[in-house]
């Protein structure tokens, strides 16, 4: 059995941590899944009356204010 050093052992260990290539193709599809629900849920916000109603009022609001 081949025997390593304390410092050969956390090389090999720091190396096994940090090691990192990118995501997997199942990370990416998760990520994408996220995504695309977030984006679902903030069209879905942006677009219901409450809204639309308030984002009309501040403009209204704004457009009849005295100079």
């Amino acid at each position: 059995m081949r025997t390593i050093g304390i410092w050969g052992f956390r090389s090999r260990v720091s190396d096994l941590v940090v090691d990192d290539d990118g995501m997997s193709t199942a990370e990416y599809a998760i990520g994408t899944i996220a995504a695309a629900a977030f984006g679902a849920v903030l069209y879905a916000v942006v677009t219901g009356d409450s809204i639309v109603s308030a984002l009309t009022g501040i403009v209204e609001r704004a457009l009849n204010t005295a100079v």
